[in-house]
């Protein structure tokens, strides 16, 4: 769900005054997100239809991660913001059956790009890309426990407690939080998703190259995939 829609819900936003309120610690995640968060609700001529693989795949500024067979007959790319429920809801409810119909099968390859919508979604993908191999695990727990650290008073100290469960200590946690290039990098990714594919909801899948925004259910999976298995 995008903030820059009317449609945000109060809860939604009160979680982004929250992270808000954490400057005094992520400097780094602060100040160009919030200063350049308009710019993921301009309107972009190449808001709708088909986009060339060879434009979504060129060099993202941060490595994908992907899931599943890389000659397989679907690509599905997500891009998501970690604070997005509904984004969690797919998380959770959507892609265990994804991966296990699709991903495990060979008939689909899959990956998460960032796309945060608030400066506590910034801070969350860069714990999730400081985790190294374990990105996917620690992504899966951020969005299962998301109502206990993206909600709540103090936002900060919640995520810490979340991602210590991955083993992250506080040193690890303060520097990465501080890591500048990384922020940048992120920032980046966010950033031109948004000029080069008119972005400005979460979650949005490119689907072979088709646009999809919003949610996608669990029923709908095969009647949305099942066509590009018989092209």
């Amino acid at each position: 769900m995008s903030i820059f829609r009317s449609g945000a819900t109060r809860r939604h936003m009160l979680g982004l005054g929250a992270a808000f309120a954490l400057a005094p610690f992520l400097g780094p995640v602060l100040g160009p997100l919030a200063a350049r968060a308009q710019q993921a609700a301009s309107p972009n001529a190449a808001g709708a239809g088909k986009y060339s693989p060879e434009l979504l795949m060129a060099s993202p500024p941060l490595p994908d991660v992907w899931l599943g067979d890389p000659k397989a007959p679907v690509t599905i790319i997500e891009y998501a913001s970690m604070t997005c429920g509904h984004c969690a809801r797919f998380e959770t409810e959507v892609f265990p059956v994804l991966k296990k119909n699709y991903i495990d099968t060979g008939k689909a390859r899959y990956v998460l790009r960032e796309f945060p919508l608030d400066p506590l979604a910034a801070a969350a993908a860069m714990l999730a890309r400081c985790s190294g191999d374990n990105r996917e695990a620690m992504i899966e727990l951020l969005f299962a426990q998301q109502a206990h650290w993206a909600y709540v008073d103090k936002p900060l100290e919640a995520l810490r407690d979340v991602v210590r469960q991955t083993g992250m200590g506080q040193k690890e946690f303060d520097a990465c939080l501080n890591d500048q290039t990384l922020f940048n990098k992120i920032d980046r990714m966010r950033s031109e998703a948004a000029q080069k594919f008119a972005i400005d909801a979460t979650p949005t899948f490119f689907i072979n190259g088709d646009k999809k925004t919003g949610e996608i259910p669990a029923d709908a999976l095969d009647k949305l995939l099942e066509p590009y298995l018989k092209k």
